[in-house]
């Protein structure tokens, strides 16, 4: 996590990571263009996705700082989303606009250090008007703090901290809905990180599952390392075990693995076969269940 404990939500990133990161069960195409001269050239681009991408046309016709234009696409059985997204960066200051199949407009800008440690996040979705939300992130060699609030009348006010250092540290995650008066959600999590090692236990929703989590890095040269999750559901009684493996074949390959105790093992190989341009293909077989067809999954991101 770097200096200090981080954020709430660095507690057991590292195992959800190596247990869950780049598994796809579904087509996933996405294509990054860059220019330094504006964006026209791109518009062929962004125009298919039907009318809704009106608007991200004449945003970013205005700006000629834009960098990058990402494209995406992902088939779920019949169904085809799609959506495209640029980024504008001027100084401190980075805009993200993101429009999709459904004519949605999302938009965050994020304001990085207006005061030492400090981050402004400002996103909002058009034409949802009960979409808009403003977060402060504060980040201290001792503490980590995120508070969001909804920019409606009565709004849901998150807040979420951590106290300790990057060795051990513990945190609180609430939700609070100004509306009714209630906690929409109570979290809280410990974290224990160590050169080699992370260990995680978190308390989720609102005290109903105990989750404990462990990472392992066993080679940092091959990028080896080992995980594992176990998670318990007081409501229905139910454990869950999901362990994992992954290692780098190559500078450019790796190769992941994961089992649980119901019987769900998956795969994946990733290759970068040029920078930051990445082919994965990811399967996941019921054991239990044999005689079914395995879901094969494949992620394509393609950048200059």
């Amino acid at each position: 996590m770097g200096k200090g404990p981080g954020l709430y939500s660095d507690i057991g990133k590292k195992a959800r990571d190596l247990l869950y990161k780049d598994y796809q069960g579904d087509h996933k195409v996405t294509i990054t263009t860059y220019t330094s001269t504006g964006v026209v050239q791109n518009m062929m681009v962004v125009g298919s996705l039907r009318k809704g991408c009106r608007y991200l046309r004449q945003l970013v016709a205005l700006r000629k700082d834009a960098k990058a234009i990402t494209s995406s696409g992902t088939k779920k059985g019949e169904l085809f989303l799609a959506d495209v997204s640029t980024q504008l960066k001027n100084k401190n200051i980075t805009t993200d606009i993101k429009v999709d199949t459904n004519s949605n407009l999302l938009t965050t800008i994020t304001i990085d250090e207006p005061a030492p440690g400090l981050k402004t996040i400002l996103s909002f979705k058009v034409p949802d008007q009960r979409s808009g939300k403003v977060e402060l992130q504060y980040l201290h060699d001792y503490a980590g703090i995120s508070t969001s609030m909804g920019l409606t009348a009565t709004p849901i006010v998150n807040f979420s901290g951590v106290a300790g250092n990057s060795d051990l540290s513990l945190g609180a995650d609430l939700s609070f809905d100004t509306a009714t008066g209630n906690f929409t959600k109570y979290n809280a999590g410990l974290n224990f990180t160590k050169t080699d090692l992370i260990a995680s236990l978190t308390l989720n929703d609102k005290g109903d599952t105990l989750a404990a989590s462990y990472y392992h890095s066993v080679s940092p040269l091959t990028n080896t390392a080992v995980g594992a999750e176990l998670t318990h559901c007081f409501s229905s009684n139910e454990n869950t075990l999901t362990i994992g493996t992954q290692h780098a074949l190559d500078p450019l390959t790796t190769v992941k693995a994961r089992v649980n105790n119901y019987g769900k093992a998956s795969a994946l190989i990733q290759h970068e076969w040029r920078p930051k341009s990445l082919f994965t293909i990811s399967g996941e077989v019921d054991t239990r269940a044999i005689e079914k067809s395995a879901r094969i999954g494949l992620a394509v991101a393609l950048k200059p």
